[in-house]
């Protein structure tokens, strides 16, 4: 499994799309992608045994969904950061008119999802799926994510939330999370900022 794997972090294709997904994420999202590099940097610093799979990449986790006909029912992500993105990237030879499509149960949307495409979402927060493709096509995925526990892990001192919450007590360590949800959601980008970048 890890020649497999070791093969996949290094082919040049998987390369290019965590380096596009990364400059997306910094074009429409700044804060919110320099919240992650900054974390995982600090991680990645403190504990010299972490090893990045990609260099310059914001994400800390990625998932290869290579089984064929890739197809995920009903969730959310919950163990992702709340208030974060994570990045999809549609695979395969697919007609997108008939079926991939990735669906936004809580904003009822069908979104078209091409092979090729790349989108982010909030995953931890939007319940979504994707739908079938036909008899005879394939359709794979390719997703990045930094999970919510490794930003917790950093900001309460490199401890558990549970050991946190005992040290300075479960009032200090709520009002901790909720400043952190609200720093969270300033990290966002607005409306009109996104259509100034387009």
């Amino acid at each position: 499994n890890l020649l497999i794997i070791r093969s996949l972090l290094d082919n040049p294709f998987i390369q290019r799309i965590v380096g596009f997904a990364n400059q997306a994420f910094d074009l429409y999202a700044p804060r919110l992608f320099s919240y992650y590099v900054n974390m995982l940097n600090y991680l990645c610093e403190t504990d010299p045994r972490l090893e990045r799979h990609f260099a310059k990449s914001a994400f800390a986790c990625y998932a290869f969904n290579l089984g064929g006909k890739v197809r995920s029912w009903v969730h959310t992500d919950h163990l992702n950061l709340a208030f974060g993105w994570c990045s999809v990237t549609a695979l395969g030879n697919f007609d997108p008119k008939k079926g991939g499509h990735l669906v936004l149960w809580d904003l009822k949307l069908v979104i078209e999802f091409p092979p090729g495409s790349t989108i982010f979402l909030p995953s931890a927060l939007l319940r979504h799926s994707n739908i079938p493709v036909q008899p005879g096509e394939e359709r794979l995925s390719f997703v990045q994510w930094t999970a919510g526990g490794l930003f917790r892990w950093v900001d309460f001192g490199f401890k558990p939330a549970g050991i946190f919450a005992k040290e300075v007590g479960k009032k200090a360590a709520d009002e901790a999370n909720k400043a952190r949800w609200r720093e969270g959601l300033n990290l966002l980008p607005r409306l009109s900022e996104v259509s100034s970048t387009s």
